[in-house]
């Protein structure tokens, strides 16, 4: 029997989807403390220091961030004080301590211009505050503590918050049209998936690195929409609609920021290290709504 090393996990974001999810995988085996935004607000660096100097840890892992991407263009301050600021100072106070950091980042640092699987060298781009300011917390990250873990992830659906395949089921539940926009491309990531490459990630890398963390392979949001239909149906959902038309990203009128085309992720190097491999977006979809959506 394997022996469990008990040590005191920091969760910054925990009452967020993904954070939720890895406060619970951590709570069975550590000894965890979590912050929702209510119990420390990453812009208010004074905070950050009250709530995380006098614990003792091994390791933080930042879920948070201020992920509006249009709210983050006319919050630029406050996108930079959250995504980098207090991701740098935290990462100060893990050097301090001798601990871990692990920052969850996004898939809109990279340049999206052309088609194909984005690897953890495809070249940087953000085009808006949001990218920008995430791709500014990495950087941040990786200066103050040098063996961080950087998880470059994507379109995070789980229990602990709907998420977009929730709400086109629950439209396709009770409207006879649903649509989504066909011509954006990006990676599904399921977070009780995310939640447990995290471990492995850890012990396998002491000297840090970036890391795709998403299921494998990528989709439109029509496609991904579609699936999820599909695997409604299998389920029993009474459908009212089955089929997801197409929009396109210029037709979409409130958009503000500009959001990268093409950002799938490849996750190579992510199977590499887990030793069951990286399951499709697909059979992930599948699972959560055997097990979560089609219970709810």
């Amino acid at each position: 029997m394997a022996i469990v090393v008990v040590v005191k996990v920091v969760i910054i974001g925990s009452g967020g989807r993904l954070g939720g999810a890895i406060a619970r995988h951590f709570g069975s085996n550590h000894r965890v403390v979590a912050f929702d935004r209510k119990g420390l607000d990453l812009s208010r660096p004074e905070i950050i220091d009250d709530r995380l100097l006098p614990i003792e840890f091994d390791l933080l892992i930042n879920t948070a961030a201020i992920t509006g991407v249009d709210y983050c263009e006319h919050h630029q301050k406050e996108a930079y004080s959250v995504n980098a600021g207090g991701a740098g100072q935290m990462a100060r106070i893990c050097a301090s301590k001798g601990a871990r950091m692990v920052q969850v980042s996004t898939d809109y640092v990279y340049d999206g211009t052309e088609p194909g699987e984005k690897s953890e060298t495809s070249p940087l781009n953000p085009l808006g505050v949001y990218a920008k300011s995430k791709l500014a917390g990495e950087l941040a990250v990786q200066a103050e503590e040098p063996t961080a873990l950087i998880l470059r992830t994507a379109w995070i659906f789980g229990p602990d918050r709907p998420s977009f395949i929730d709400l086109i089921l629950d439209r396709a539940v009770e409207e006879e049209r649903v649509d989504a926009i066909a011509d954006k491309y990006a990676s599904p990531t399921f977070s009780t998936d995310f939640a447990g490459w995290l471990e492995p990630l850890v012990s396998a890398c002491p000297s840090g690195g970036v890391f795709n963390c998403a299921n494998s392979g990528g989709c439109s949001w029509q496609q991904y929409a579609q699936e999820a239909l599909r695997l409604g149906e299998e389920l029993g959902l009474e459908l009212n609609a089955k089929r997801v038309m197409p929009l396109l990203i210029s037709e979409m009128e409130a958009f503000i920021a500009e959001r990268p085309t093409y950002t799938i992720l490849s996750t190579m190097k992510l199977s590499g290290v887990i030793q069951d491999g990286v399951r499709s977006w697909q059979a992930a979809v599948g699972d959560y709504l055997a097990t979560f959506y089609a219970k709810s």
